[in-house]
């Protein structure tokens, strides 16, 4: 019968987790010949290819892919049942990850995960921020993502509301004119961000304010021909700053500009699909103190912030 290790366990974890052999290596604290090593053992052992190897890569195989993710999970309930036997005095140990977007992340998260870490020295905080956090959450203990999240089986938890605004620059719509209706962004220029494999190009609104009332929440779609495409949020926003055209941009990056005068927000009385900010977590049996306690803390300084 063949014994698998906890080693063998964590050397496959690394494997799903970082980005290359190397970075695995350096993860795990050994010289990435002996990891090489190690990974030939435990296929041996197994009888399994578990990777496949280039001279510039290392793939995981779908058997490969299946025993790292039911050994992290193991690690993971392995990790948590050392947490539930101390009897010290609470303090939080081991490593939190958390994935998040790359200007969301930057801007917000990174300031409050500093906050958490000085109230719990003993912990180690990882922060991955990504293009696209969920669903590419790899071994993340929770994940922010911005928008509707479909079919997971995670635990998702509202943490903020979060309008998406048409805007465009003073300038631009000098030389334009300002939309007054939805059908009238068809003779604009458009700045698109293509994210999270959604349909960029198609935009819902609704009238907002008294107009809803008079719409009765009549729903309107529109197919737009983007005249620039970008998959960073914060470059949409800087071209739509220089005038480049109308960008429809989360309200949490929209704001501080409009505020400054440098972006003007268009067609206010229409409310487009919102984008709320979720934390998800895998699941509430068995979570351990570290991701309880940051999801405590999440929701507590998003209720400070929006209070």
């Amino acid at each position: 019968m063949t014994t698998i290790q906890i080693e063998d366990m964590q050397l496959a974890a690394a494997l799903l987790r970082e980005p290359s052999l190397s970075a695995a290596a350096r993860a795990l604290d050994v010289t990435p010949p002996a990891l090489s090593m190690r990974l030939r053992k435990l296929e041996a052992a197994l009888g399994l290819s578990l990777a496949t190897r280039t001279a510039r890569k290392l793939s995981l195989t779908p058997e490969g892919e299946r025993f790292a993710r039911e050994a992290a999970a193991l690690l993971g309930q392995i990790e948590g049942l050392r947490e539930s036997m101390r009897r010290d005095d609470q303090r939080l140990t081991g490593t939190l990850r958390i994935a998040a977007p790359f200007g969301y992340g930057r801007q917000y998260i990174a300031p409050m995960l500093a906050r958490f870490a000085r109230l719990h020295p003993g912990l180690g905080v990882q922060l991955d921020l990504r293009e696209t956090p969920w669903p590419d959450r790899h071994d993340a203990d929770a994940v922010i993502h911005i928008g509707t999240v479909r079919d997971s089986s995670w635990v998702a938890r509202t943490l903020s509301a979060n309008e998406r605004w048409l805007c465009a620059s003073p300038g631009y719509l000098r030389q334009r004119g300002m939309p007054r209706a939805p059908r009238d962004i068809s003779a604009h220029d458009c700045i698109c961000i293509r994210e999270n494999d959604e349909d960029v190009t198609l935009w819902h609104l609704r009238p907002a304010g008294r107009k809803a009332q008079a719409a009765k929440g009549k729903r309107e779609t529109l197919r737009i021909s983007p005249a620039y495409v970008t998959n960073d949020g914060g470059v949409a926003r800087q071209w739509a700053e220089q005038g480049l055209g109308l960008v429809l941009r989360s309200e949490w990056d929209a704001a501080d500009a409009v505020a400054r005068g440098t972006l003007v927000r268009v067609l206010a009385d229409w409310q487009f699909d919102s984008a709320p900010v979720t934390l998800l977590v895998p699941t509430r049996k068995g979570r351990t103190a570290r991701v309880q306690a940051v999801v405590e803390f999440l929701a507590e300084s998003f209720g400070a912030a929006q209070g």
